[in-house]
């Protein structure tokens, strides 16, 4: 490219990413997709008080490895022209409860969830392969399709996330004593194993909530980031949990107020919001830290 041409090439560079954005009708469509801020922000909620739990157990593997089969399962639900949420629900389900199980007698549930999590996206590539109708449907599947939730999905999800919230609040107090040190649970009466798998039920339960928002690939943002964001800069339960929440739900929010201006997907602005929120807890629990005495 000669020194003439670069800065021509550069400018259309700016033209055309200045083009995909547009704040023309903006308000029109904020109610168009007001379904999908509504179901965002309870999944972002839910996802807040979850992510607690999952980051003391370090269970962000599991996250993915669930996230897979959910998608595999998801895929055989387009193929076969049934609900998708109730597919990706399915699957979510399983494996959570598969992995639970397996990992009580395995005592390695990382090593568990890596034979699970190729497993899941085989199939769920397998099924996505046979499915002959939109591709636009297969993409949604991995990096979400938040945009397009109808009254029904909505219906479901925000109940899903409800009801899920509800559970968890419900067995917080000895599902926190088995998360911090179970040993002592154990000791003093907690069933660790039963709450380990009600955990994961619930667990699979809200990935398949999640992946309708950020699709399989990229779900971590929502149920893992905020939690871990919060945890930079506390560490009282009741101050990260109202934390993680807050991050959960201005990431998915802004995230899609944001894209409904332009032409990219979702889940990269709500990826990548959730990640700058990381990387400022990240930043004030250092600066925390050198503050103490």
């Amino acid at each position: 490219m000669s020194a003439t041409t670069a800065p021509q090439a550069h400018l259309a560079l700016i033209d055309g990413f200045r083009g995909a954005y547009s704040l023309e009708g903006y308000w029109e469509l904020l109610q168009l997709v007001q379904n999908s801020v509504i179901t965002a922000a309870v999944l972002g909620l839910m996802g807040g008080i979850i992510g607690l739990f999952i980051s003391l157990r370090r269970a962000g593997l599991v996250v993915h490895g669930i996230a897979e089969i959910s998608f595999a399962g998801a895929a055989l639900a387009l193929l076969i022209g049934i609900d998708v949420v109730a597919g990706s629900a399915v699957g979510a389900v399983a494996a959570a409860t598969l992995i639970g199980i397996l990992s009580i007698k395995e005592r390695d549930v990382s090593a568990v969830t890596a034979v699970i999590m190729p497993f899941g996206m085989g199939l769920g590539i397998l099924f996505l392969h046979l499915y002959q109708g939109r591709s636009a449907n297969q993409f949604g599947l991995l990096t979400g399709q938040i945009v397009g939730v109808d009254d029904i999905q909505t219906r479901t999800l925000v109940t899903g996330a409800v009801l899920i919230s509800c559970a968890l609040v419900l067995i917080w107090r000895p599902l926190l004593f088995a998360s911090v040190d179970p040993e002592l649970a154990a000791a003093r009466g907690v069933r660790i194993s039963a709450m380990s798998i009600v955990f994961m039920v619930l667990l699979g339960l809200a990935v398949a909530m999640s992946v309708q928002v950020v699709g399989a690939l990229l779900v971590l943002s929502l149920l893992v980031v905020p939690a871990a964001a919060a945890l930079k800069v506390s560490r009282r339960p009741l101050t990260v949990v109202l934390l993680s929440m807050t991050f959960g739900v201005v990431s998915a929010v802004a995230g899609i107020m944001i894209a409904i201006t332009g032409t990219i997907p979702v889940s990269p602005y709500i990826t990548t919001i959730s990640f700058l929120i990381y990387v400022v807890c990240l930043l004030i629990g250092r600066r925390q830290k050198a503050e103490r005495p």
